[in-house]
């Protein structure tokens, strides 16, 4: 195996020795832990752990790797994935009107802070070609209404499979998934919103938000699933506002904290560092990356 990074995310029953078991299959093969996190939650009986490994030195194959795993995973039920670091993921991101979030991840790729190549923008409309021009990516306008819906979505479904997509981010993109697009990519798509769900739905959420005098508004960065805004939680952050604040100011303030839970999240995921448990995600902070 190449010189790299290889990351085991792992969830089973909680059970004795997990540690060791898993510590002494690494060394064995050869590799050096350059991190091992865990979590225990007592209240489920369920063990999580990341594990990071340095493959430099080793002559084990990707199969015979997973193979020989695999005899230690079956009897102590684990339900684990592989990643090697040896590919960038292919990210699609979909947009309706709103830019923050998209000039936020467009910039953060050019830069190298998300470790990702963006292969598309899939929007509804046709208001941000510009930006996509800008940053040299390519703009797919694909107008859905409600009796287009199920072709428009195959559309999209092509165009991800066409390049590859590994996962694809909401970026206040304003339409609802159907529940066929959403299990198509199970814990493969990434959705932004304010943080005032459930209580201010619909249109005009800081207009609903200052005429009720909150104080604290942010927003939440998730999984998407079939059940609409309550997949599991990847990010969250919220800020202080006082009266003073106008519904002008209460946007501006929300679209700030959005591009920081978004991607935060997003790199939570490229990074391997998310593991979903029912409607929760366990979310490893980084170790030293």
């Amino acid at each position: 195996m190449k010189s790299q990074v290889v990351t085991f995310l792992i969830k089973c029953p909680d059970q004795k020795g997990l540690v060791a078991k898993i510590t002494s299959f690494f060394y064995e093969k050869g590799f050096n832990i350059l991190s091992c996190q865990q979590y225990v939650n007592s209240i489920e009986d369920k063990y999580f752990m990341r594990v990071r490994l340095n493959a430099d030195g080793t002559d084990i194959s990707k199969k015979e790797l997973e193979k020989c795993f695999l005899e230690l995973a079956v009897p102590l039920q684990f339900d684990w994935s592989v990643n090697y670091g040896d590919k960038k993921h292919n990210v699609a991101i979909m947009v309706s009107h709103t830019s923050h979030n998209l000039y936020d991840l467009l910039e953060r790729s050019k830069e190298g802070r998300l470790d990702c190549t963006v292969k598309m923008i899939i929007s509804n409309h046709d208001k941000l070609r510009p930006i996509a021009d800008m940053f040299n990516v390519p703009f797919y306008h694909l107008p859905v209404t409600k009796e287009t819906k199920q072709q428009q979505e195959a559309q999209v479904k092509q165009l991800l499979a066409a390049n590859e997509v590994d996962l694809v981010i909401m970026a206040r993109y304003m339409q609802i998934l159907s529940s066929d697009f959403i299990n198509h990519y199970p814990e493969r798509i990434i959705n932004i919103h304010h943080s005032f769900l459930p209580a201010f739905q619909g249109a005009n959420p800081y207009k609903k938000a200052y005429e009720r005098g909150v104080k604290l508004i942010g927003a939440t960065a998730h999984y998407a699933t079939v059940d609409l805004d309550e997949g599991p939680i990847i990010e969250q952050d919220v800020k202080p506002v006082t009266h003073e604040s106008t519904p002008t100011t209460l946007k501006r303030i929300g679209a700030d904290i959005e591009k920081l839970v978004l991607a935060r999240a997003v790199k939570n995921h490229l990074n391997n560092q998310i593991i979903v448990s029912g409607n929760r995600a366990i979310v490893f902070p980084e170790a030293g990356e």
